[in-house]
């Protein structure tokens, strides 16, 4: 009985080592198409793999955070305006990453959407400020993987999807966690779905950036206007003690 778990760690471990070794090779023509290019990760990642070869296409949501990522990338990397909680920009951005693969299919996506405030007490919050942040990180998100799936498909490409692993402690109300663990059920899902057709589903959870120093003030913000638009009522059941702490 020993020597057969002995004999499954070490096949486990050996594995490990194989598949962590394993390198994507012939990068040229290779399209991977990124979201939230304008600062923070989804901007580094996207000059990485601009110098690692690949042909990347990166959405922007402002024309600030384009020109500047073109600025100081190659040629060969393309950017595009999207609006994740606009159907129409999505389209457009799906017909142009169509129209860059010129028939050979998307080689990958990576998903990385932060909308993040309002976030406050629950009976706080009004169901717009829900749709303010799922609307974007994750209905926006997958609407934009559905249109992309045949583009998938047709490359046996994968799918990335970027998570704030501070998502996944729902301490507060808001949508934020709610749009982190619905993309993690939407991604187990669609990881079985898809391995039908060659293509692969992963979730990639990352840690904290120095940009959260910015969230805070942003989020702190969002509390004091929600404060402020509370009824009487609300407010005294709270105590202004509330809200210092």
């Amino acid at each position: 009985l020993h020597i057969a778990i002995l004999a499954s760690i070490l096949s486990l471990i050996i594995y490990w080592i194989i598949r962590d070794r394993y390198r994507v090779r012939s990068l040229n023509g290779k399209h991977v198409f990124i979201t939230g290019c304008d600062t923070g990760l989804g901007n580094s990642l996207a000059k990485w793999l601009d110098q690692k070869g690949f042909c990347v296409i990166a959405a922007c949501a402002t024309e600030k955070g384009s020109q500047e990522l073109r600025s100081c990338s190659s040629l060969s990397l393309k950017t595009v305006d999207l609006n994740l909680a606009d159907s129409n920009s999505i389209a457009r951005a799906v017909e142009f990453v169509t129209e860059q693969t010129a028939g050979k299919g998307l080689f990958g996506l990576v998903s990385n959407a932060e909308g993040t405030a309002p976030i406050g007490p629950t009976d706080w919050l009004r169901i717009e400020d829900f749709h303010s942040v799922l609307d974007v990180s994750l209905l926006g998100l997958i609407e934009l993987i559905l249109k992309l799936l045949p583009l998938l498909k047709k490359a046996e490409g994968r799918v990335v999807n970027l998570i704030n692993a501070k998502g996944l402690m729902a301490s507060v109300g808001g949508g934020y966690s709610l749009s982190k663990w619905g993309m993690e059920a939407f991604s187990d899902t669609l990881r079985i779905e898809m391995r039908h057709f060659g293509v692969k589903v992963s979730i990639v959870e990352h840690g904290f950036f120095k940009a959260e120093e910015v969230n805070s003030d942003i989020i702190e913000k969002y509390l004091f206007k929600l404060w402020n638009r509370l009824t009487p009522e609300i407010r005294d059941s709270y105590g202004e003690k509330y809200l210092v702490e």
